[in-house]
């Protein structure tokens, strides 16, 4: 299986890593590894996390207050949003 980003997710991952450099030098780094482990999971297992509503899942970022949401199509993973857990839970995708 393949990893594909929409242009939503990339903007996710690029804000947060953005604001955790602000916040601390090497921070967004520490972010983008955790959300690398996270991807690696789900490219190992795709259906370990629970489908949290419609074919969306859901992976929850470890050390950090965001959550991967994903469906999995016929050849690939498609990564929807990284979403922060402590928007509006209405702005889920």
């Amino acid at each position: 299986m393949i990893l594909r980003y929409t242009d939503r997710s990339k903007d996710d991952v690029d804000l947060a890593f953005q604001w955790y450099e602000m916040q601390r030098r090497g921070l967004g780094f520490d972010f983008l590894d955790c959300v690398e482990m996270s991807l690696s999971n789900i490219l190992r297992f795709p259906k370990m996390y629970a489908i949290c509503y419609s074919n969306f899942r859901r992976c929850v970022i470890r050390r950090f207050p965001f959550s991967i949401f994903y469906t999995i199509e016929d050849e690939e993973i498609v990564i929807h949003s990284v979403f922060d857990n402590r928007q509006d839970p209405k702005k889920q995708p």
